[in-house]
């Protein structure tokens, strides 16, 4: 099972097994995948929507330079701050990383908190994007003035085949089959035909989640705070501005960062920046569980300290083994 340097043995590695952390910010997802690559043939593949971006890096927590050097990493650092990104970019990105890993006879372990990232890869992209507010607002405006028949007759004049399965009445389903059609050109039972066969392909997901309790989560996250504020957070967001990076960039519109922003512009002092970041980062953490709680195929580990990686690391080899 395990070679001469304690790694488990690569041809006894099932590779239709993947392998998912997850969990609420400064939980330790980072330090557990490092732990499991030292156990694994494998490599990382990160499920964070701003690691992908270049620049953001104590802001981000990204792994440090030894440990990206240590263990092969994908989807950090490949993206300019000005460019945009998404799930669906994301899904296709990760699944052809994977199976790239696949092929080398090596895990790939998925890490992250973007909780939409790890649901499209699991379940597929239909259901979790290609939602567009602009035009749902419309839609919604147009049942006020007009009534649900409008919206029925609005569907049927594009996808008939879905409006003959549905009733006026139905009109939350009417309104998303009409939205799937404006922002993807097909009707809504192509995308479903395309997800059966979708999930029919997908690899065996196993995941595994980090869950503290509140009090000691909030310790964390207020300790990786001063952390990055020690460490030059100020500094690096100065930095990325004067490069030229519009403040107002999705990019940036992140905790630490704009709240830092609102510091540099003098509209807060530096205190209340911190304040902010940590007030913001718990809210954070508790919509990530929220997300996430909801999910009844992960499986939890409770932890008291982050010494308690060591042993989950093990028991996460035990499992898919």
């Amino acid at each position: 099972m395990f070679d001469g340097k304690g790694m488990l043995d690569a041809g006894s590695w099932n590779e239709r097994k993947l392998i998912v952390i997850i969990g609420p910010t400064c939980s330790g997802k980072t330090n557990l995948s490092l732990k499991l690559a030292e156990l694994i043939p494998s490599e990382i593949i990160s499920a964070d929507s701003r690691q992908i971006f270049k620049y953001l890096d104590i802001g981000t927590a990204k792994p440090s330079k030894h440990q990206l050097e240590k263990v092969t990493h994908h989807l950090i650092d490949i993206l300019d701050p000005s460019e945009n990104y998404d799930a669906s970019k994301f899904e296709k990105d990760a699944e052809k990383i994977i199976r790239e890993i696949f092929e080398k006879n090596k895990a790939p372990i998925v890490v992250g908190g973007s909780g939409l990232y790890i649901k499209v890869l699991i379940d597929g992209i239909f259901g979790s994007a290609d939602k567009d507010e602009e035009y749902r607002n419309e839609l919604l405006q147009q049942r006020m003035e007009f009534g649900n028949e409008f919206l029925y007759e609005e569907l049927k004049k594009v996808d008939p085949v879905s409006a003959e399965k549905m009733l006026p009445q139905n009109w939350k389903r009417v309104m998303r089959a009409l939205e799937v059609f404006y922002t993807t050109g097909e009707p809504i039972w192509k995308h479903q035909q395309k997800q059966s066969s979708f999930n029919e392909k997908k690899y065996d997901f196993l995941q595994f989640g980090l869950n503290w309790d509140r009090e000691l989560l909030y310790k964390n996250i207020n300790q990786r705070v001063d952390w990055m504020i020690e460490n030059g957070l100020v500094e690096e967001v100065k930095c990325i501005l004067n490069k030229g990076y519009d403040k107002n960039l999705n990019a940036l519109n992140t905790v630490g960062y704009k709240e830092i922003i609102q510091f540099l512009d003098g509209d807060i002092a530096l205190e209340r920046a911190i304040e902010l970041i940590k007030r913001n980062t718990r809210h954070y953490a508790k919509r990530q569980l929220t997300w996430f709680r909801k999910d009844k195929r992960i499986q939890w580990f409770d932890l008291k300290d982050l010494n308690d990686l060591n042993q989950i690391a093990e028991k996460i080899v035990l499992t898919i083994n």
